[in-house]
């Protein structure tokens, strides 16, 4: 069994409850204020662990309360934070969310001490090899990504690219992945760029997740509280089955599982 090696954001979420969301210029009055910890790495990381794998999380958080505060979150999750480094000169990442009656979202996101990350942060990636997953994002300095990539298929390791938030990459990532995770926008994206990557998984909300010859139906969920961290469910428990061992099709069934389970808890991440 491979390990699960996340290369990503961590952001503190601040979360407020609104009845609908407002439009542009419009103010609407939300529920109390909640602080959770998030940032799709992060997410990714702990979806990861709780399905199972041996988790490593590379990233950066700000010299200050709250990111000494996720450290210590991760490590009693069983997460290895050693390659997550206290960034000095920056306050951890920070995201502001709102969460409408039916769980939809909105969010606007600062960087922080996420936009320091660097090609110097990936050190641990040259212990990785066969059997390993490398999970990315685009939350990060894109040439940080671009440098895990090569080092993750240098080492012989399986790249899983999480194309969120979207922006076009280099044709040679896309091949390197295996597979390239996008929602339906993302998919569109991707196509109107004129891009194309031989392992595309699409997940397709209710409709469930599409891989190649594989479409898996979505876990249906009544009681949605909030859909933040969903996809972010879905990438982590992907990765860690194909860790495991397991095909696209069994992998894909515990990733739906969890994003459906994920729904059910206010926030990214469960308390």
């Amino acid at each position: 069994m491979g390990r699960v090696v996340v290369v990503g954001s961590l952001n503190i979420d601040s979360v407020v409850e609104v009845e609908r969301h407002p439009a542009p210029g419009e103010t609407v009055r939300g529920g109390d204020l909640q602080q959770l910890f998030g940032g799709k790495g992060a997410n990714q990381a702990v979806a990861a662990a709780l399905a199972g794998a041996e988790v490593a999380m590379i990233g950066r958080v700000g010299d200050d309360e709250m990111g000494r505060r996720y450290l210590d979150r991760l490590t009693r999750l069983g997460i290895d934070v050693t390659g997550v480094r206290i960034d000095t000169g920056s306050v951890t990442g920070h995201a502001a969310i709102a969460v409408d009656s039916h769980g939809e979202n909105t969010i606007i996101v600062s960087p922080g001490a996420n936009a320091r990350v660097s090609t110097d942060d990936l050190a641990l990636l040259d212990s990785t090899g066969p059997g390993d997953v490398v999970l990315l994002q685009l939350e990060i300095d894109m040439t940080a990504v671009g440098e895990a990539v090569r080092r993750s298929v240098h080492r012989g390791a399986r790249v899983v690219l999480n194309l969120a938030p979207y922006s076009d990459v280099p044709a040679e990532w896309l091949e390197a992945a295996d597979p390239v995770v996008v929602n339906e926008h993302e998919a569109a994206l991707l196509e109107r760029a004129g891009l194309s990557a031989s392992s595309l998984l699409t997940t397709l909300g209710g409709e469930g997740s599409r891989w190649g010859d594989n479409a898996v139906p979505a876990d249906l969920v009544d009681d949605v509280v909030d859909t933040t961290g969903a996809g972010d469910s879905y990438c982590g428990t992907l990765a860690a089955r194909l860790a495991a061992g397991d095909g696209p099709d069994t992998a894909m069934r515990a990733a739906s599982a969890a994003a459906g389970a994920s729904v059910r808890w206010m926030g990214a991440q469960p308390a």
